[in-house]
């Protein structure tokens, strides 16, 4: 054949074509093959009982079907026939695109034969490369074929439904059936159809034996030869890291092994004819048990070749070489690819520290990076699909590597260094291009014996390009380089100078193809890098492997030393969308969806196990707080030195009682090999937050995925869920931990987790903020309860409960509830969950929404007992405004007051109100101190604007401030929650004068009902708690409070209405003293101090007022009874 037909058949471009071609047929086949073989996916018409009938005549008839006589047959294909069509165009159209790729490829073929081409690919690597690629993706495409078990079906059935609607079998049916039929075997059709094909595929084969040697060598040699070290030769360090054949160095090694595999079971001839095809065969196949034909469709070298050559003739010895082969690669190939991941390890792991060390070296060194890159990808490639096909062996352990995660970590470190200095590649190799490549491939093209003018006009392009370059397009410009047409250009003229007519044949100027070689990396540094790194570097196999990858990532996290390379896995998950292919675009959303969940899952994983990590620690630390820390705790160190003074022996302790560590105990180390769990917790944690905080984000598909921000919400809800957990509540027993210590216990995490701020690379800041301001809610993100909701059913189930049946007093000298000695009430101390510490801690732990929470919760309880108040006052409506018009006549209040009903539970209720504000008061006050603490700039504004506000301002101007001032704790002569809440229970029936009226006989029907009091052995006034033991001094707070609220919603005088009730109260205890019946005046005097009470409480009311009603005489002298009776009280005590 001449020459001129070399350039007219244009191989390098049809090459590249149907290799492109190829791999989305070949994608194709793998995806009919997926889905058909599960039957969530199949296509509906297989899967229905009612076809199968149908699918089974034309399976057994394919492809010779009589569709207009077999009605018996497919009548449910005829009635579904353009459903039929519309489901299985796709996959009739990827058959056809098979048997089109097939004639392609084999007319490419015999065309490169009658060109008679010199393959070698040391020197035309891209046209060798290119030719190899081609015929294992043919063969893997028709071997895929042979695999999808329901081919026939799919063919047969569209086409019996295209006969059926226009009336004759489609055009491409009676080849394909032909083809399908043929390819029932293969391997045997193959070896038949690439006979004439032998000598240049064995050509092609027999130039990778010195390049497959070289670099199928194990661990120990690599490692005399110093593989992959910039420092073994120190001065040599910044020479540039050349070689001959620049792309066989990262070229990988499987590729060359499917190559050798599957050429020589096409073109087996050869081997009993050549000794150096025979000797590469068998050194390939003591390799692998498995290599890929694509993802994780693997071809089974030994069984595959045995099978065929045992029906050959005088293949005897090669079948006794397989089997020879298969022992070989089952005793030694696991340990031999196991110490190849041990080396690469180190001598990855001593690369990345130099490059990291000094980026300026990637300039020089990029190959070895590459070279780097392909070694490790070749060795994690091999492990995956021996791990998943090998299940017996004697060795287990060298298809388990727990250490794989380093190697994985060590690969996306090249990558990420290669990425971040890609600026110092692109100089190095820009200079390289104009200043020596562009010399050196001039004076070999001057040196050329003969050079034709088309391979003259390109390879003086290729001059004309590379000298054109300035470093300027890199610095100033950061220009995008394209030299993609260039290294087209050299594949072009390695087909023109491999033809065997050529008058430049490139065998015969080797440096040549060496310095176009080099050339082309140098190129690729600086326009393809990414590129190269997909074709070095890619583990896209592991989307295809995932229960092996999801092994390798639980072996890891089980192995503490692995940790810190456990990112390497979500990093990994970014492969995946190099699988895919545009011929294939139906699996896209597929292999998003597995890249994306594995990545979430991964690093959910991670980041829950350092939450884990962090949240042990802290409760550490609030054990060694709690426990050593807290002042109760020094109580027993206090006593024991007390007793040293009296006691000459030491004093033994009790059973039971521990001795309690000193503070700082836990540091003391008898010896530095031991080792605490707090070193354990905290080694665990180091190698977890280099982990976590490797990268700062990174992306899956579209998506950005930040690592950070999966740690950020786990350690949220952690801490929410631990916070919960200090507070110790437990429904059954209504326990719970004193706000003071929970505060205590909050501020041991919350101090750690602060510590930790820039190891983890969480914004420990914002975490610690969320976390808290969810607990200040009743629920948190997650609808849990939070310490706000627990807190607030635990006073008002626990201590406000009992303070209303009696069991616990408020002591006001005291500002704090206390316990009164009661059998069957519960035995936790009141004292010690509402003093102005805890009610301090209280307010600090629940913030103001928290407040405001508990307060929102009081006030429903407070206007729950209005509620049954007013219904109180309804039923005594007519006694009450009688009352009312003549209190001071006492002769007719004799008869009106036994006509009143409940008058003990008028009292009982406004007591209950009066406790239940008071406890708010103190919890108020609580939170005023913590915010004056907090935000004393924002305190000092809101007291001054409260200041400001009169008893002549505008009522809502004046709530609107009061509500200001009430949410940082500030008391308030009017309560615009209490205000709010008694607005909403505004009733429908009743008119607002109606209500106006019952909210008066409200406070007439409490002042008359004073006198009751002193009836009750408890209306004691105690002169040291400064109330009494029935709680009536809260009766003051509860009839001020909600006097005011009262009026303020009907919008009447306060003022006047509580001098009213002063009047009416005093009239009713002064008739008290003309009471003749003891036990009615018993504690008469006690009763009395109420009114000063009640004076004082109110802003309103004055000493003044109260004189003129109530003498201030009978004051003092009932303080002087109350007083005595107390001190006589107490003398027979203090004799026994």
């Amino acid at each position: 054949m001449s020459l001129t037909p070399a350039y007219q058949h244009k191989l390098a471009e049809k090459l590249t074509i149907l290799n492109d071609r190829g791999q989305g047929v070949l994608i194709r086949m793998y995806n009919i093959k997926k889905t058909c073989s599960d039957p969530k996916s199949k296509p509906p018409f297989l899967v229905e009982k009612s076809m199968e009938s149908s699918l089974k005549y034309i399976n057994k008839k394919f492809p010779n079907i009589d569709v207009r006589n077999s009605t018996q047959h497919l009548g449910l294909v005829h009635r579904e026939k353009t459903e039929i069509i519309r489901f299985l165009t796709n996959y009739y159209q990827s058959f056809v695109d098979v048997m089109e790729f097939r004639d392609h490829v084999y007319e490419l073929l015999n065309t490169i034969d009658a060109c008679q081409c010199h393959f070698d690919i040391n020197l035309n690597f891209d046209f060798t490369r290119s030719y190899l690629d081609l015929i294992v993706t043919y063969t893997s495409v028709i071997l895929l074929l042979s695999r999808i078990e329901d081919r026939r079906i799919l063919i047969g059935l569209y086409n019996c439904a295209h006969e059926m609607v226009h009336g004759h079998s489609d055009a491409s049916f009676a080849r394909l059936g032909q083809m399908v039929l043929e390819y029932d075997h293969p391997l045997k059709k193959l070896t038949e159809e690439f006979t004439p094909h032998t000598k240049a595929v064995s050509g092609a084969l027999l130039s990778l034996h010195f390049l497959f040697v070289r670099r199928n060598q194990g661990a120990e040699q690599w490692r005399s030869a110093q593989l992959l070290s910039v420092i073994s030769t120190p001065p040599a360090m910044i020479n540039p890291a050349n070689s001959d054949t620049m792309a066989c160095e990262y070229l990988s090694m499987e590729v060359m092994e499917r190559w050798i595999i599957i050429g020589f079971l096409l073109c087996h001839g050869c081997l009993n004819s050549n000794s150096q095809c025979q000797k590469l065969w068998k050194l390939c196949l003591q390799g692998s048990l498995y290599i890929t034909l694509i993802r994780e469709d693997v071809l089974q070298v030994h069984k595959v070749t045995e099978d065929l050559f045992s029906g050959l003739k005088g293949y005897g010895k090669r079948v006794a070489d397989i089997k020879e082969s298969k022992e070989h690669a089952i005793a030694n190939s696991g340990q031999l690819h196991c110490q190849r991941r041990q080396f690469l390890r180190m001598a990855v792991k001593e690369l990345g520290s130099v490059l990291t060390d000094e980026p300026g070296l990637l300039g020089p060194k990029a190959l070895l990076a590459f070279m780097a890159l392909s070694f490790i990808r070749d060795e994690v490639t091999w492990l995956v699909r021996h791990i998943e096909n090998v299940t017996k062996t004697k060795t287990p352990e060298d298809y388990a590597d727990i250490n794989i995660a380093e190697l994985l970590f060590l690969l996306e470190e090249i990558r990420a260094l290669v990425r971040r200095h890609i600026k110092v590649i692109q100089q190095y190799h820009l200079q390289y291009l104009a200043r020596f490549d562009a010399l050196v491939l001039s004076d070999i093209i001057q040196n050329l014996s003969v050079c034709p003018e088309e391979e003259s006009i390109i390879m003086s392009s290729f001059v004309s390009t590379l000298s054109s370059l300035n470093l300027k397009q890199v610095v100033d410009n950061g220009e995008k380089f394209e030299f993609s047409g260039l290294r087209l250009d050299w594949f072009r003229l390695q087909v023109y100078t491999s033809v065997t007519k050529a008058p430049l044949h490139l065998h015969e100027n080797p440096d040549l193809a060496k310095v176009m070689n080099l050339i082309v990396f140098h190129s690729q540094m600086l326009d393809s890098v990414e590129k190269m790194l997909v074709e070095t570097s890619d583990l896209s196999i592991f989307c295809f492997h995932l229960r092996v990858f999801e092994k390798m990532f639980a072996m890891t996290l089980e192995e503490p030393a692995m940790l810190r390379y456990a990112i390497a896995f979500p990093l990994i998950c970014a492969h995946f969308v190099h699988c895919t292919h545009e011929m294939c675009p139906e699996e896209y959303p597929h292999l998003k969806n597995h890249g994306l969940h594995h990545c979430n899952s991964f690093l959910e994983d991670l980041a829950k196990q350092t939450s884990n990590c962090v949240l042990e620690i802290c409760a550490e630390q609030r054990n060694l707080s709690e426990q050593k820390l807290l002042p109760k705790h020094c109580a027993t160190t206090i006593s024991k030195a007390k007793n040293k003074k009296t006691m000459k022996q030491r004093q033994i302790p009790r059973k039971g009682e521990p001795e309690r560590d000193k503070p700082g105990a836990e540091s003391h180390r008898k010896n530095r090999s031991i080792v605490t769990t707090m070193d354990k917790l905290h080694l665990t944690l180091t190698e977890l937050a280099l982990t976590m905080n490797h990268v700062h984000s990174f992306s899956v598909f579209e998506h950005t995925i930040f690592p950070s921000e999966y740690l950020s919400s786990h350690l949220e809800a952690r801490l929410n869920r631990a916070i919960v957990w200090l507070a110790g509540y437990n429904a059954p027993t209504q326990e719970i931990v004193r706000p003071s210590e929970l505060l205590a216990g909050v501020k041991a995490y919350i101090g750690f987790i602060q510590s930790l701020a820039q190891f983890l690379g969480a914004d420990a800041s914002r975490i610690i903020r969320s976390a808290l301001l969810q607990q200040t809610q009743p629920l948190d993100s997650s609808g849990e309860q939070t310490i706000t909701t627990l807190y607030t059913n635990w006073y008002l189930e626990s201590l406000l409960r009992q303070a209303s049946s009696g069991a616990i007093i408020l002591a006001p000298a005291m500002q704090a509830f206390i316990n009164l000695p009661r059998e069957g009430e519960q035995n936790f101390s009141a004292e010690e969950f509402s003093d102005i510490s805890e009610m301090r801690a209280l307010a600090e732990l629940l913030g103001p929404y928290g407040m405001k929470f508990l307060s929102e919760n009081l006030l429903w309880h407070v206007t729950s007992q209005i509620v049954e108040l007013k219904k109180l006052v309804v039923e005594n409506m007519d006694v009450l405004v009688q009352i009312r018009s003549n209190f001071s006549k006492p002769d007719l209040m004799a008869s009106l007051l036994p006509q009143l009903i409940g008058a003990e539970n008028v009292l009982k209720r406004m007591t209950i109100i009066g406790v239940i504000l008071s406890f708010r008061a103190m919890a108020q006050e609580g939170l005023r101190e913590v915010f004056s603490s907090h935000c004393p700039f924002l305190m000092g504004p809101i007291e001054c604007l409260k200041e400001f506000v009169t008893p002549d301002t505008d009522i809502k101007v004046t709530l609107s401030v009061f509500e200001l001032a009430s949410a940082a704790g500030v008391g308030c002569d009017i309560d615009p929650a209490l205000v709010a809440a008694i607005a909403n229970l505004k009733a429908d029936t009743s008119s607002p004068e109606e209500e106006y009226k019952v909210a008066c006989l409200l406070l007439i029907f409490i002042a008359v009902s004073l006198p009751l009091l002193a009836t009750d052995p408890s209306s004691f006034y105690n002169i040291e708690k400064d109330g009494y033991n029935n709680n009536i001094h809260c009766l003051t707070k509860a009839i001020i409070q909600v006097s005011a609220a009262l009026f303020t919603v009907y919008n009447k005088n306060i003022e006047t209405h509580l001098k009213e009730f002063l009047v009416v109260a005093s009239v009713s205890l002064l008739q008290l003293g003309q009471e003749t019946d003891k036990l009615k005046t018993r504690n008469r005097e006690s009763i009395s101090l109420l009114m000063r009470l009640v004076v004082e409480e109110s802003s309103f009311l004055t000493l003044d007022m109260l004189e003129s009603c109530f003498p201030y005489v009978l004051l003092r002298n009932a303080y002087r009874e109350v007083s005595r009776t107390f001190h006589l009280n107490r003398v027979p005590a203090s004799t026994h």
